[in-house]
């Protein structure tokens, strides 16, 4: 399952995935100053500015869901390190992308996130190993297990934000404002 050269290709990944950031003007951490590794309030400008938020989660079933999506396409054909590269390179370009002006307008015009201004590099390299985490979380319970990780985690999140990775792609899409008008309660 694991060895020196996906070892390698992960931390390669994540490498020039912060590079690029960093070309982007991202900063490293939270421009508040504020030093906790986490933010909890998904409303405050400190979202996405510290190592964990509640978005934390959604992250993981970016590893999840990839995992279980490449097993379905290739029917169970491609091997995990096969998988874990694919989803490295996808949650990087993904994190490489959210942080663009494009796409951080379109979460404050289209979704919940009014106040959102981008990922912090250190959020970033946080959101691409939670992601990894839940690729290797997948692996190991395989995808009942992992299927169920997800909407447990689905769950949570719709419950205590009020959000979810799904709701997320659906109002970055195709925007709704029964949707909307929920989350703001």
């Amino acid at each position: 399952m694991w060895d020196k050269k996906l070892g390698r290709f992960l931390a390669i990944v994540a490498v020039a995935m912060t590079f690029a950031l960093a070309v982007l003007g991202r900063s490293w951490w939270c421009p508040l100053g504020d030093p906790l590794p986490w933010s909890l309030d998904i409303w405050s400008s400190h979202n996405s500015q510290h190592l964990f938020d509640p978005y934390s989660l959604t992250h993981v079933q970016h590893g999840i869901g990839i995992f279980l999506l490449l097993g379905l396409i290739s029917k169970g054909r491609l091997s995990f390190p096969v998988r874990a590269r694919v989803t490295a390179v996808i949650e990087a370009a993904w994190e490489f992308i959210e942080n663009t002006p494009f796409i951080i307008n379109r979460y404050r015009e289209a979704t919940i996130s009014l106040d959102y201004y981008g990922d912090c590099i250190a959020n970033s390299i946080s959101d691409y190993l939670m992601c990894l985490l839940g690729l290797f979380v997948a692996n190991r319970i395989g995808w009942k297990g992992g299927l169920l990780l997800f909407v447990i985690l689905e769950t949570v999140c719709l419950f205590w934000i009020r959000d979810s990775l799904l709701l997320n792609i659906i109002m970055l899409i195709a925007p709704n404002d029964f949707i909307r008008e929920w989350q703001s309660h």
